[in-house]
């Protein structure tokens, strides 16, 4: 069984809620009641056909015939009454009209049912990738924002996880070049490798290169035009089991961002990493640095589509500045808020997948609420 197949018998077809529009009709009372009040040398009753195109663009097939039969009996009487010679042709063109109508509005809803199936299909693909991080593992509280750029599929290649580890927890954000669908299979490669080898390896170096084996093998197995330049830029970040000194190695990726209380600092590597899939061509080093973080200390991490957000003058979103003013900021409401000033930013249109993810090392206050 196909997953479409699957996704057909546990997900219903779309259905629109509420009532549907009623301009459809509102617009052939008018044009009725129009025709009946003006003199007989207005044909405004010839514009009735544009009912039932209306109707194409919101209502069901059925619904739009129906609509299209009733313009039809309100023209052919009107046009008997006033202009008896042009009753054949007003008649007929109203016909035609509201059969194309009907016809447009059936491969309407073809395309609606077809653009449900790719979205459920991305959506459970989607899942894979991003599957949902518990809001609370060992004393540290994680809340997290994805937005992709592919609005209508709802996928990307930004990604995230969090899995508790011997280690202590492991927190991965990470950004694959590209966009879509195309970089949905790279981005769950390293994933699923970060996954598994989370709970294995003793330390962030090590697991940083078993995701880039990962995604090496990857893009040999599935190989594109593209293959040679497909990456991915990643932070891990580990934090310890009842608290103390974290660590965090940066491949490339933009730099976390340390959060305590008005106190906000970025956390640049000491020393450069490679991205993923490209050890082998600028050498395999990987710089591990240290940090203590205390109760009510934060984290935020982020992938470029955030600091790179433009607005219409060409001006980058100044994260760090708007920062500042979300001291004491809950962080669900805080990457909420994130979310709507991106928007506003941009003028509503993102250009680039974004994902955000904030740890923050827990209280004994906020442990016992």
């Amino acid at each position: 069984m196909t997953t479409t197949e699957l996704l057909r018998r546990r997900r219903p077809a779309p259905r629109r809620s509420g009532r549907p529009p009623m301009a459809p009709l509102l617009l052939t009372v008018a044009v009725g009641v129009t025709a009946l009040a003006t003199p007989r040398d207005f044909a405004v009753s010839r514009l009735l056909p544009a009912a039932p195109a209306l109707a194409a663009s919101m209502w069901s097939v059925s619904a739009t015939v129906g609509l299209g039969a009733l313009a039809l009996v309100v023209v052919v009487t009107i046009e008997v009454l006033y202009h008896q010679s042009a009753t054949y042709f007003t008649g007929g063109a109203i016909a035609a009209v509201t059969a194309a109508a009907g016809y447009a509005c059936h491969i309407r809803l073809q395309r609606e049912r077809a653009l449900f199936e790719v979205r459920s299909v991305a959506e459970a693909a989607q899942s894979v990738v991003l599957r949902p991080i518990p809001r609370r593992i060992c004393g540290v509280s994680i809340e997290t924002l994805y937005v992709a750029a592919a609005a209508q599929a709802r996928i990307g290649g930004d990604l995230y996880e969090a899995v508790d580890t011997p280690h202590g927890l492991r927190v991965l954000i990470g950004d694959v070049r590209g966009k879509g669908l195309a970089a949905v299979g790279a981005a769950g490669a390293v994933v699923n490798s970060f996954r598994e080898a989370a709970y294995d390896e003793p330390d962030l170096a090590a697991l940083a290169r078993r995701m880039d084996t990962s995604m090496v093998r990857y893009s040999a197995t599935f190989p594109t035009s593209e293959s040679a330049e497909r990456f991915a830029t990643v932070v891990v970040a580990q934090i310890p089991h009842g608290g103390g000194r974290a660590t965090v190695l940066n491949c490339g990726h933009p730099p976390p961002i340390l959060m305590r209380g008005a106190d906000i600092s970025v956390l640049e590597p000491t020393a450069p990493s490679p991205p993923l899939h490209m050890a082998g061509l600028i050498g395999g080093d990987y710089t591990v640095d240290t940090l203590p973080l205390a109760p009510g200390d934060q984290l935020l991490l982020y992938t470029d589509g955030v600091t790179e957000t433009r607005n219409r003058s060409g001006t980058f979103f100044p994260l760090l500045t708007w920062l500042r003013g979300q001291v004491d900021v809950p962080p669900r409401r805080m990457l909420d808020e994130l979310h709507g000033q991106l928007l506003r930013f941009s003028g509503g249109g993102l250009d680039d997948d974004i994902a955000a993810l904030v740890v923050r090392v827990e209280s004994i206050d906020d442990e016992a609420a």
